[in-house]
């Protein structure tokens, strides 16, 4: 069949320069399905947990590879795996170890084994915590497995070449942008478009006209639902079509394109890529007719959902299938009439599948070995202590039964080798000899060892980490200035962007008017529209491009106005910032601060304190409740010297009250993770912090006129709480503990009070009940009545802590009820 050539770049190749290209893509794509076969093997064999593969995706992520450049980024989703091998950013090897879970990050470089296979990342920091330069490699921002969780950040991802392109205080950041040129490519499958998270991404980078490339899978199924249940018209470029731009109004381009035509493919992103980086013009690539030759994942069949007509059509339309018929059907003729083809017969095809196929059981083979040598060594140490113990034991035929039991296990888990060990520890309880004590050290090794692989890095562990960063005091004029405390923010902030010319402040009425309580007021007008912006109301986009700029190199503050609010980004907090050290072992980060303002407000959806709830699932992300103006400025001066991210909630019904303003703005720091004793007392301590504590020290005033001297501790931070243990020490010298806070009961004071009573040992200094003191457990009814029976209150304080002393000293303080 004679054929044109195709263009694969801006540059005219030879037909020699496109016959390699297009069998090494080829070969690329035989390589990748053959990874998926085999993968799916090795979870059904039981070496690895769970599978859920790339298959059938394979020819359109060669197409999206080669538009792809140094500097882009990706934010994808679990089956991008060919795009990834078409890089050269990922081997059959790589691979296979991330299947198994090696938790070694040279042989998983994507996860060190602390994510299933099929997410991937590259890595964007050194050692140190430094950046390296992101223009001059291939970026992925590490996958997440929620559906269309990946979504926000990519909105970032792109919005930072937007900044990096017009904003002239941030243009000399080479490592991260060469003049807005990059562009962040997104891919999703077409069922998880159902997700509000695809909906809100799509509207707010439309709005915001940034480089952003959407690509939507669509094999017409999300696990075994079809997509007329799906998306309306069961087309997304359907439903989408009002984002077309036009003449008249800026939009999205559209692309529609078969998953398995190589050539259009090739043609169109190209052309999306030379848009979306020149022009920056948002663009979506509707990927259809594609297929999944094995399913959804290893969790099922799809047999059991598809109809026998489907399954054939899928057959018949597999992508690498039809490649591999226009290759064999490819011919050229020449102008002297030669007639060039990619290969001379179908045995050259031959040739290059088994070489693929080889390549990858050979890879799958290694991947395996290495993954479990390393613990069969780990078994062989523990073997070899566990015999000599046995020796010496008068438990010797049980601890030879629990180690002749491990030595035959042909293909042990870690697990297997410790809890072996352990079990035989208990044997030699009553005993003593050195080769006890020799078990004992290797357990303690073991889990030494194992805290390593699988639970460092939550926060940052390098010099760069916020909690590195030392305590600077406010300084003031001879002559007191007390001003209203939202001047202090907006002072301070001033003085940020002064200083830390990559800081971006945006959110929900953050810009024009400076937000709603005017810690932002006049900011907008002096540093410009980019630095400081509105958004939508679109919480969990508003927290995604916070994390998309993060990690490309800009400091965004993102604000959420209100506490409640905050459920509504919650989901990408916890399951997305949170968790992104951990999950890449380190080498990427997000230092995205989040400004909101909670506590103390009348009514059921601005007057929530749901801290409990967010500090159990944001660990990772560092929460600090300051109790006033000052603290809150100093948090966020810490914050920009460090490079962790964070939760800043400021105290509602703070702004209008009266604080001293520093001289030394942007300069002082709240030191992270040390609470203050505001108050030093003798007979009681009491935690607590942000709009309570102001409560609790007036409380205090009317406990001292009945004789109870009480110690006041604000805890400033909750995550982390205490490093320095100035609660315990508190009470060596009381004896007694209540902690005060508005969330509902079991929440952040049920925490608070297990960090003193548990990991501080408090409870040995304890010579009554600790105690806590909570709101209800509902959310406050409307009005000064309903937050007075709903929260703390002055008197709710002080009959608490009295009823504490009645309980020690019933004739000093006789009952009050």
């Amino acid at each position: 069949m004679l054929q044109q050539p195709v263009a694969l770049n801006t540059q005219e190749i030879s037909f020699n320069e496109f016959k390699k290209e297009v069998l090494k893509d080829y070969k690329i794509a035989r390589i990748s399905r053959e990874c998926s076969l085999l993968g799916r093997r090795e979870v059904l064999t039981g070496k690895a947990k769970f599978g859920i593969f790339g298959d059938g995706k394979e020819v359109p992520q060669l197409a999206m590879a080669k538009a792809f450049k140094k500097g882009d980024f990706r934010s994808g989703y679990y089956r991008d795996q060919t795009f990834m091998m078409a890089l050269g950013e990922l081997s059959p090897q790589q691979f296979f170890a991330g299947l198994y879970a090696h938790t070694d990050i040279n042989a998983d470089p994507m996860s060190a084994g602390r994510q299933m296979g099929g997410h991937f990342a590259t890595h964007s920091l050194h050692d140190n915590g430094n950046w390296k330069n992101l223009t001059k490699q291939y970026n992925s921002s590490s996958d997440i497995s929620p559906t269309a969780g990946q979504m926000p950040r990519l909105l970032g991802l792109a919005q930072a070449s937007k900044i990096y392109r017009n904003e002239k205080s941030v243009q000399n950041n080479t490592n991260f942008s060469i003049n807005g040129n990059e562009v962040a490519w997104g891919t999703i499958g077409n069922a998880s478009t159902s997700e509000g998270l695809f909906f809100e991404t799509i509207n707010a980078a439309g709005v915001l006209q940034v480089p952003m490339i959407m690509s939507v899978w669509d094999d017409e199924y999300g696990i075994s639902v079809h997509a007329k249940h799906q998306t309306t018209k069961e087309s997304i470029s359907e439903i989408l079509k009002g984002f077309q731009r036009d003449k008249k109004n800026k939009g999205y381009e559209i692309f529609v394109i078969n998953g398995w035509d190589y050539v259009q493919l090739v043609d169109v992103y190209q052309k999306a890529a030379k848009l979306a980086s020149e022009e920056h013009v948002p663009v979506l690539i509707h990927v259809k007719e594609l297929t999944q030759p094995q399913g959804h994942s290893t969790s099922g069949s799809h047999e059991r959902y598809k109809s026998k007509e489907r399954l054939q059509w899928e057959k018949n339309h597999d992508c690498i299938i039809k490649l591999r018929e226009w290759i064999l059907d490819f011919e050229l003729e020449t102008e002297t009439g030669d007639v060039l083809r990619f290969v001379e017969d179908e045995t050259d095809l031959i040739i290059l599948e088994k070489e693929a196929k080889k390549e990858v059981t050979n890879a799958k083979r290694n991947a395996w070995n290495a993954y479990l040598n390393e613990i069969k060594s780990e078994r062989l140490d523990a073997s070899e202590l566990l015999e000599k113990a046995a020796n010496k034991s008068s438990n010797k035929p049980f601890i030879n039964k629990y180690k002749n039991d491990l030595n035959a296990i042909s293909e042990p888990t870690r697990k297997d080798v410790l809890s072996t060990v352990r079990k035989c520890l208990w044997y030699l309880r009553d005993e003593n000899s050195a080769e006890k004590i020799a078990i004992q050290i290797y357990i303690k090794s073991f889990f030494k060892d194992a805290y390593q692989k699988y639970s460092t890095h939550l926060v940052s562990e390098t010099d760069l980490s916020a909690l590195e960063v030392l305590d600077k005091a406010p300084i003031y004029a001879q002559e007191k200035n007390l001003v209203d405390a939202r001047i202090i923010m907006r002072d301070n902030f001033d003085a940020i962007l002064n200083k830390h010319k990559d800081v971006v402040i945006f959110g929900e009425d953050a810009g024009f008017i400076g937000d709603v309580n005017q810690g932002l007021e006049g900011l907008q007008e002096k540093f410009g529209n980019i630095r400081i912006s509105d958004t939508g109301i679109r919480e969990a986009t508003i927290i995604g491009q916070g994390i998309g700029l993060a990690m490309r190199g800009l400091r965004p503050i993102a604000e959420i106005q209100y506490l409640d609010y905050l459920l509504y980004a919650l989901q990408i907090m916890s399951d997305d910032l949170a968790t992104l050290r951990y999950r890449t072992l380190g080498k990427q980060k997000a230092p995205l601060i989040i400004r909101t303002r909670g506590h103390r407000l009348e009514g059921i959806w601005h007057a929530g304190s749901p801290m409990g709830g967010i500090i159990n699932n944001i660990r990772g992300i560092h929460v600090l409740v300051p109790r006033n103006m000052t603290k809150a400025a100093g948090f966020y001066n810490t914050l920009l010297e460090g490079d962790d991210p964070a939760l800043v909630i400021e105290c509602l019904n703070g702004y209008r009250l009266k604080e001293e303003l520093p001289t030394n703005l942007g300069d002082f720091k709240t030191p992270i993770g040390i609470v203050e004793t505001v108050k030093e007392g003798k007979d009681l301590t009491v935690v607590s912090y942000g709009s309570t504590l102001r409560l609790v020290l007036e409380a205090a005033k009317d406990l001292n006129q009945v004789g109870i001297d009480i110690e006041v501790i604000d805890a400033q931070s909750l995550l982390p709480f205490d490093l320095t243990k100035d609660c315990v020490k508190s009470l060596t010298k009381t004896n007694k503990l209540l902690v005060v806070d508005e969330d509902v009961p079991g929440g952040a004071s049920a925490y608070i009070l297990q960090e003193i009573i548990e990991n501080q040992d408090g409870y040995q200094y304890l010579d009554s009940k600790p105690s806590t003191l909570t709101s209800k457990p509902h959310r406050p009814a409307y009005g000064t009545d309903g937050d007075y029976f709903s929260k703390p209150s002055v008197e709710d304080i002080f009959e608490k802590v009295y009823a504490i002393m009645h309980e020690e000293n019933p004739t000093k303080f006789k009952s009050l009820y």
